[in-house]
């Protein structure tokens, strides 16, 4: 998820074994209602319903970038906060990642742009992409991908450390 205080993207992916496929990805508009609490209180309901659609294993979340506007940055972290007590509710899992960590996972480049990272999404799953309007809904999904490529390299380092261990118990000391 890729929270926001005026748009909320949001994607979700299906992995089976090390394949990651689109099941939907989208946007939540907030900008129609008038008050941030309700803003809130929307992206709570919403988060709430994809949950319950969807029925994922985890969720994973864009942490708020550093911003010189303290009022944004205490909007969007409210924001992401409610996203997160949403999936914490329904006990499901979170991690968060910093948007240069998410970029550098999707593109190989950290400091890519939007549309760099929509393009190589359009690439790794295998859709059409959206018109622009929708980077919102790009950058969720690149999160998904990002938190699926960080599962699959942490999975694969502990099964190499395990089977170097089996193979080489005399190297143990």
């Amino acid at each position: 998820m890729d929270p926001g205080t005026s748009i909320m993207g949001y994607g979700v992916i299906l992995v089976k074994g090390n394949i990651a496929q689109l099941v939907q990805y989208g946007v939540i508009h907030l900008s129609k209602y008038t008050t941030h609490e309700l803003k809130l209180k929307k992206i709570f309901e919403r988060v709430i319903s994809i949950i319950e659609d969807f029925k994922p294993d985890e969720v994973a979340l864009e942490a708020p970038f550093y911003g010189k506007n303290v009022q944004s940055m205490l909007k969007l972290g409210r924001a992401q906060g409610v996203a997160m007590a949403a999936a914490l509710s329904k006990e499901i899992p979170i991690t968060e990642y910093a948007p240069k960590k998410v970029k550098q996972s999707v593109t190989g480049n950290g400091n890519a742009s939007k549309e760099q990272v929509a393009s190589m999404l359009k690439t790794i799953l295998k859709f059409e992409a959206e018109p622009p309007k929708l980077f919102d809904a790009t950058d969720a999904l690149a999160v998904a991908i990002c938190h699926h490529y960080n599962r699959t390299s942490s999975t694969s380092k502990s099964k190499s450390w395990k089977s170097f261990v089996i193979d080489n118990p005399k190297r143990l000391k």
